[in-house]
């Protein structure tokens, strides 16, 4: 009996020492399920660890960790966000772990090619949704695809910017659902025609909602997107293997294995 009764005080004991050891990590949203199976692999390795994550819109979680919420490492769909982490003293230095670009997701109804996409997205019957600016790099990236049109069409650019329908990615927005990627969502109900989102995000979205389109678009049209990665000051020395881990060869092949590439 006492012996079960000493098993069970350590048990007790050691609950909160385990949780306590977990990794946090702040992510893109559009990391969720590379990250998560990379994780799962730290896990089982000899020196890692249990990773827990709270995934959003970079720009948004950017600003929870200025204001102190505890993270071990922060992975950015930008390098930016964490660039403002690391001037500020709350992060190490910036690392470039992957790369990703940006593809057009559309409605099964929608006439929609490479060659005609910027004439389709201007087309004002044409819904077109986008990811809200400054909250959510990918809002930022599509702004920025706004200004490479203006240098092939005049008036693209303010067109574009006056059409387009933030739906997500923003500090209003409910948060995306937990077993969906949120653009298939939002392209399977209509809310939009088109959507510019990460490639990456359009191909998993396709595979959930198998009707809709996933069109390239073009390079003198298409930006690209470099993810940053920084550990945070203070950081477990856990949460440094893992950061260690994602630019490893094991951790770039489950990157590249949700097509991402890897960072130039």
């Amino acid at each position: 009996m006492r012996a079960v009764l000493l098993l069970s005080l350590s048990a007790l004991v050691a609950a909160p020492a385990l949780a306590q050891d977990a990794v946090r990590v702040h992510a893109a949203g559009s990391l969720k399920a590379a990250l998560t199976e990379a994780a799962a692999a730290f896990a089982k390795r000899p020196d890692g660890a249990k990773v827990d994550f709270a995934f959003g819109p970079s720009g948004l979680l950017k600003e929870r960790l200025e204001k102190g919420e505890a993270s071990d490492v922060f992975a950015s769909a930008n390098m930016a966000h964490p660039k403002a982490l690391a001037d500020a003293g709350k992060a190490g230095p910036v690392r470039a772990f992957a790369r990703n670009t940006l593809c057009a997701l559309a409605g099964p109804g929608v006439k929609l090619a490479p060659a005609t996409l910027l004439d389709a997205i201007l087309d004002p019957k044409v819904k077109l949704g986008i990811s809200t600016p400054k909250a959510d790099p990918s809002g930022d990236y599509a702004w920025q695809l706004f200004a490479n049109a203006e240098k092939l069409k005049a008036g693209a650019q303010k067109a574009l910017e006056a059409k387009a329908l933030k739906l997500t990615g923003g500090p209003g927005h409910p948060p995306p659902p937990k077993d969906r990627t949120v653009y298939g969502v939002i392209v399977a109900k209509g809310e939009a025609d088109v959507f510019l989102t990460y490639c990456t995000n359009a191909i998993l979205a396709k595979k959930e909602e198998p009707q809709l389109q996933v069109v390239s678009i073009p390079d003198d049209l298409n930006v690209g997107a470099d993810y940053g990665m920084v550990v945070m000051t203070g950081a477990k020395a856990a949460g440094g293997r893992f950061a260690q881990f994602l630019l490893s060869p094991d951790g770039q092949a489950i990157l590249g294995a949700f097509g991402f590439a890897p960072p130039r």
